[in-house]
């Protein structure tokens, strides 16, 4: 790591926790996806679901320690830890799911506290019950002090954009939490050909830019214009989708009557990670989004992230002023915390 690297440190948005250990259900009849811990080999420990090993991560999941040395060997200075997206439990009773969740944000809770301000909580709710999560959120912000909150890209089916979570981004609005929208058993796995690794490589940038576009085509945007939403991977393949959205919103009345504004124009006011592992295709997300709309994300400390988030901003050949934006800038603004 240079020196001119570890002085222009970064902020990383996206970024996972999974606890050493879950708590012992309370009620009588333990749901069967209730998540538990089983030892592995090394520092390792795998999370069980259902019955199977739903994928074995490394102690730097909880311990702050680790992860803070990581932080600066990879240039970032402050973090903003959530969930492992599968422990958002929307498929479990909303009562379980509130007690699970609540133990999983005491705990990120807990290594804000132990991270010499280095790390950011983002914490989760049981958006299958409104009131729950409503009641989750406001504990999240007022009591535990975090930033914002993580949020599947679907819940159960329904994208993030759907009217009925209105409330719900309505109360983050008001309540100024930041909401950054991940990835979460998309839509279309029967098309996917190949082993298992395929969800994440292609299933999820596929159901972030649907979710996305669920967002532009409900005019959330400018309905909740203080809200403050980031998307997963680039936004997924939005990027993709955008001009064709732009170009039926000029031709079909249907959208033209039910879109209220310019889907680009939308569009550049929600926030993206840069965690889409190409250089030219970062610069075209900074001309197509903006530059004021981009922040770093690694999905540390899994194996599938990004490990020099400074270096891949750095390649895409955008000018100093530029660089401070997407290494910093533009995720503290998203974060709503000061510079």
């Amino acid at each position: 790591m240079t020196a001119t690297l570890q002085c222009r440190c970064g902020t990383d948005a996206h970024a996972h926790v999974v606890p050493h250990d879950f708590p012992r259900y309370l009620g009588t009849a333990v749901p069967a996806d209730w998540p538990s811990m089983a030892p592995a080999q090394a520092c390792h420990r795998s999370v069980m679901i259902a019955g199977k090993n739903y994928r074995t991560v490394s102690d730097k999941c909880w311990d702050t320690a680790k992860r803070l040395e990581d932080l600066q060997a990879m240039g970032l200075d402050l973090q903003a830890v959530s969930p492992m997206p599968e422990l958002l439990s929307y498929w479990m009773g909303p009562k379980d799911a509130q007690q699970l969740l609540r133990y999983i944000n005491e705990q990120i809770a807990a290594m804000v506290a132990d991270s010499q301000r280095k790390l950011i909580g983002l914490g989760a709710v049981p958006l299958q019950d409104m009131d729950l999560a409503l009641r989750e959120l406001e504990y999240c912000v007022k009591t535990l002090g975090f930033a914002g909150v993580e949020v599947g890209s679907n819940i159960n089916g329904k994208p993030i954009g759907a009217p009925e979570f209105d409330p719900f981004l309505a109360a983050c609005e008001e309540l100024g939490a930041a909401v950054f929208v991940h990835a979460l058993r998309p839509a279309g796995m029967e098309r996917l050909v190949g082993p298992a690794p395929l969800q994440q490589v292609l299933g999820y940038p596929s159901d972030v830019g649907l979710a996305a576009a669920s967002v532009l085509t409900t005019n959330l945007m400018e309905r909740r214009p203080k809200l403050r939403i980031a998307f997963s991977h680039g936004g997924g393949t939005l990027a993709s989708l955008l001009p064709r959205l732009q170009q039926g919103w000029g031709v079909f009345p249907a959208l033209k009557d039910s879109i209220s504004a310019s889907p680009v124009e939308q569009a550049r006011k929600l926030f993206y990670d840069t965690l889409v592992f190409d250089a030219p295709t970062l610069a075209h997300l900074a001309g197509l989004f903006g530059t004021g709309q981009l922040l770093i994300g690694t999905d540390y400390p899994f194996n599938f992230h990004e490990r020099a988030p400074l270096d891949a901003i750095a390649a895409a050949g955008f000018d100093a002023a530029t660089q401070d934006l997407l290494l910093w800038g533009n995720a503290q603004r998203f974060l709503g915390v000061p510079p």
